[in-house]
């Protein structure tokens, strides 16, 4: 389960940005917001490459 603990903390820690860039439309928040999309975007891939791996031991 540290896998999905890292994806809920790194996907909390965006909060803030997101308020800074919804409510507040700061414009560096959405660049942070877009460049956190992209590593959420190969987190989410390791993932699936690792249950997909495991599926095979199994």
């Amino acid at each position: 389960m540290s896998r999905f603990d890292a994806l809920k903390n790194f996907v909390h820690e965006l909060e803030e940005d997101f308020t800074k860039f919804y409510e507040k439309g700061n414009k560096a928040a959405g660049t942070r917001i877009r460049k956190a999309m992209q590593e959420l975007k190969q987190m989410a891939q390791d993932i699936r490459v690792e249950i997909q791996e495991k599926k095979k031991d199994l």
